[in-house]
């Protein structure tokens, strides 16, 4: 019997090959197995019928860890046997089929890690260790099929011990297209920060030594540079907010194991699996009471994002220091992508940092660190990237075109739709400058390039002024494709109802900013849509308020917080007056304020949750100035979390419209007799009961059992438990994002759902 499999899903970079080769010699078969220009894998096998059977069996239940078998298409052959032998053949760059993809970079496997420490082991101490289970695989892959020559691994020639592993059926390292070793392989280097060598025996070691003694660093990892620095000096951490013009937004650490983290964070199960899985992702964990690290790490906020090790290099920068953890964070300029290229990290970062500690692999794609917290038992993302991107999320229906999807303006990723397979790509992050939105283009096109895709449609958002907006445009007429432009709330409520496979929603979709249909700057929305059709109904939002200073507002959140005062009778002028210092022009500008909110010329209007989280933080003097996305909610809701619900404010609804002025007020006429951290808590609980109510009235009337919550405000602890205590008593089923980012990161996802379901 002959026959010829086409398997397909994540089968290539994962040592499926090797697997494949190995069973079918176990089941005495003939043949053949090959990778395929579409990231899919041809196997051809010859044998007894029922060999062919076993072998089809463990393909599907013995597959390598990493590996995804999607599809297995079957053709019989005819004619006589012509293979006495398996082999791994040559891949072909043929292949017409969509969907499949390789893996995202994983982390080093314990079996690499006991060779990093083994004496007797040929790769003891060698920084850049993997196997067919574990490394880089996004990041260094050029074009398809996955082989090395196809990957930035092209340039290193294997040594007689590589390539002997290499090609032995029982070597763990059998057709791994990372192998190396010291002798062949990718080396590292330590330099000053004018790229001068440093002639030392143990760069990495060294480096480590380094940054335990105040100096910062650079450091080259799979898909870009760190910036490292001592999570307990003062001293150094200053310097680099100062050089890097980043006065509060947190710092991520890495902590050199488990065990360290479990001193200084609160850690439950899913946390811990989260940080030792083979994704590594940074966790937001709450610091508990042995926390120490420098106040500059996390400033104003209960939790600090931890990561563990994911390469050698990470481990051994730990070897010879007591550091429970180094502050890791992407090193890039305001607003840039992170920098992955030796000479490129010279000319930015050599004004930044005392050291670099180079390889010489280059890096294909860079890709950010993921960054995820967990409510309850159930993950949640703020960036989906290295470890997940670019694999893909499965939709409940086929569409009938691919769709590609360009995101937001902010914390950007792009989408590909085929089938029912949406491949999201690695975090792009703000399109604000030439850089971005090069970056933006090239990871589209990388993506559409392993996904064997080409944009037939394409989505944006419905806001004219954005750059995604005006990219988009261009791409749909280069392409001769279709252009479907997707309100901003339509594709969050989009996302969350595909993500979870439901055939109808009512969201609540809360963050900051989204154009709304009406032209108005919306951001606390009820809106209800139906799976497979092209639009929705709004049928609540939070009040309406007063954005004085449109983008100055979302900076200084006293603009904000004055507006809403005004409206509850609040002498404004005396208040802003009272807190100029916390305004870049003093008194003056306090009383332009005030003026503005009188006269009303110039103020537009807001339904966003997030301005107004922004304005009680601002109430309660817990943040005055934004200086990064989302700050004043974030450190509301850190103080909010010691609190309780003392006001017990009951939602007041007009209509469908939740009054937040009330809230506003109440908080106000609150201080000095209630405790911050109670009234910051009071003001969540509002909130969420509020748009829970409605949104529970809007399900009811709609006919729905699904009630979820989407956007930024997704990310909020007690929103969260809030909402789902009250959607869930009153009989009904709530969701939240668990695969996606429940923030702008999952826009392009709902953008391509979204329209997909236009008739275009």
């Amino acid at each position: 019997m002959r026959v010829r499999f086409t398997v397909l899903g994540i089968v290539q970079g994962v040592g499926f090959r090797s697997f494949v080769y190995r069973i079918a010699v176990k089941q005495g078969l003939g043949g053949y197995v090959r990778n395929r220009g579409d990231a899919g894998v041809e196997v051809l096998v010859e044998g007894d019928a029922q060999n062919i059977e076993r072998f089809v069996a463990m393909l599907i239940e013995e597959k390598p860890a990493l590996a995804r078998v999607e599809q297995i298409k079957k053709v019989e052959l005819q004619g006589v046997n012509q293979y006495s032998g398996f082999s791994i053949f040559e891949s072909v760059q043929r292949g017409g089929t969509k969907g499949s993809i390789i893996p995202a970079d994983i982390a080093v496997c314990r079996q690499c890690l006991e060779e990093l420490r083994n004496l007797a082991d040929r790769r003891q101490d060698y920084f850049f260790i993997t196997c067919t289970d574990c490394g880089p695989r996004f990041s260094i892959i050029k074009r398809l099929p996955y082989d090395r020559k196809n990957t930035s691994l092209q340039e290193f020639l294997l040594c007689d011990s590589c390539r002997e592993e290499y090609k032995s059926p029982v070597n763990r390292r059998f057709h791994a297209q990372t192998i190396a070793c010291s002798s062949c392989g990718p080396q590292v280097y330590l330099t000053t920060n004018r790229g001068d060598s440093i002639a030392v025996g143990d760069p990495v070691r060294e480096a480590g030594k380094l940054l335990s003694e105040g100096k910062i660093l650079a450091i080259k990892g799979y898909g870009g540079f760190h910036i490292a620095v001592s999570t307990m000096l003062e001293a150094p951490l200053l310097r680099l907010r100062e050089v890097k013009y980043r006065r509060g937004k947190p710092f991520a650490v890495m902590a050199r194991s488990l065990e360290a983290v479990e001193g200084f964070c609160e850690v439950g199960s899913k946390e811990r699996q989260l940080l030792v899985s083979p994704q590594r992702p940074i966790v937001l964990l709450s610091k508990n009471k042995s926390y120490a690290f420098s106040g500059l790490v996390a400033p104003g906020l209960h939790s600090v994002g931890v990561m563990l090790p994911y390469t050698a290099l990470h481990y051994m920068l730990f070897d010879q220091v007591d550091e429970a953890a180094f502050v890791m964070t992407s090193a890039n300029s305001a607003n840039q992508p992170i920098v992955k290229d030796n000479d490129e990290a010279l000319k930015v970062l050599g004004g930044v940092v005392d050291y670099f500690l180079f390889h010489n692999r280059a890096i294909a794609h860079r890709c950010d660190d993921s960054v995820v917290r967990v409510h309850g038992s159930n993950p949640v993302f703020l960036r989906r990237s290295r470890g997940y991107a670019p694999e893909p999320i499965w939709l409940k229906h086929k569409v009938k075109r691919c769709v590609v999807g360009l995101g937001g303006e902010l914390n950007s990723t792009s989408c590909v739709l085929s089938d029912d397979r949406a491949f999201i790509s690695q975090h792009i992050g703000d399109v604000e400058n030439i850089e971005t939105q090069t970056f933006l283009q090239e990871a589209t096109c990388h993506l559409q390039h392993l996904t064997n895709t080409q944009a037939e449609v394409v989505a944006c958002d419905l806001h004219p002024k954005f750059t995604t907006t005006h990219m988009a445009k261009e791409m749909a007429e280069a392409l001769g494709a279709s252009l479907v432009l997707v309100q901003h709330h339509y594709a969050h409520a989009t996302a969350l109802m595909a993500e979870h496979g439901l055939d109808s929603l009512v969201a609540a979709v809360c963050d900051g900013y989204g154009y709304g249909l009406d032209g108005e700057a919306w951001g606390g929305e009820i809106l209800h849509t139906v799976y497979g059709t092209g639009g929705f109904r709004r049928f609540g939002h939070l009040e309406a308020q007063p954005l004085l200073g449109g983008d100055l507002a979302i900076r200084y959140p006293l603009r904000v917080a004055a507006g809403i005062l005004g409206k509850a009778g609040v002498d404004v002028e005396a208040w802003l007056i009272k807190n100029c210092a916390h305004l870049p022009h003093g008194e003056i500008e306090a009383k332009l304020i005030a003026d503005q909110l009188t006269t009303g010329r110039g103020v537009v209007g807001t339904s966003s949750c997030g301005r107004v989280l922004d304005a009680i933080a601002a109430v309660l003097g817990v943040c005055f100035e934004r200086n990064y996305e989302g700050e004043p909610a974030m450190k509301l809701e850190s103080v909010a979390l010691s609190g309780r619900d003392v006001l017990g404010l009951e939602p007041v609804l007009q209509g469908n419209v939740l009054d937040t002025t009330q809230l506003v007020e109440a908080v106000y006429e609150g201080m000095g007799k209630v405790s911050v951290e109670d009234l910051a808590h009071s003001a969540h609980a509002y909130l969420a009961r509020g748009l829970a109510e409605t949104a529970i009235k809007t399900a009811h009337a709609q006919g729905t059992k699904n009630v979820g919550l989407t956007g930024g405000v997704g990310c909020n602890q007690l929103f969260v438990e809030y909402m789902q205590r009250a959607v869930e008593a009153a009989g009904l089923k709530f969701y939240t994002h668990q695969r996606v980012p429940a923030g702008d990161g999952g826009i392009s996802f709902g953008q391509v759902v979204a329209a997909s379901f236009f008739e275009v």
